[in-house]
């Protein structure tokens, strides 16, 4: 059965994901790479794996952006360098916003996260 059209689409996730994976790991306790194994990122504060070291542009930048959520996930996969000036991650981007949604629900499903709250309607 196909995904609904505002849904992600899991499978489309993993596929953007083989981009990512030559540079990081997803699974509880697996080892770092170039980048840091991102199990857990959606609970920890952002550039606080332990064993890696972050570029200073994304340790200073970590207490402004506090956790990763998808709002601020999706902005910087858009354009990493222009989101945190200084990172190391050489990956330029992702353009298209349905690859963003589909990456960033695989990787809620693969790193342990729970799905994000759902927005509460406004008052009217």
């Amino acid at each position: 059965m196909a995904a609904h059209a505002s849904e992600p689409d899991l499978g489309k996730g993993a596929k953007v994901f083989k981009k990512c994976a030559a540079c990081h790991t997803l699974g509880e306790g697996e080892d770092n790479k170039i980048g840091p194994n991102l199990y857990g990122m959606f609970e920890r504060p952002v550039a606080s794996v332990d064993g890696f070291n972050f570029s200073d542009g994304m340790t200073a930048r970590a207490a402004e952006i506090g956790t990763w959520d998808d709002a601020n996930l999706a902005e910087y996969l858009t354009k990493p360098r222009d989101y945190v000036p200084g990172t190391n991650m050489s990956f330029v981007g992702l353009r298209k916003e349905k690859d963003r949604v589909n990456l960033i629900a695989y990787l809620r499903q693969e790193t342990g996260a729970a799905a994000p709250a759902a927005e509460e309607p406004a008052a009217e």
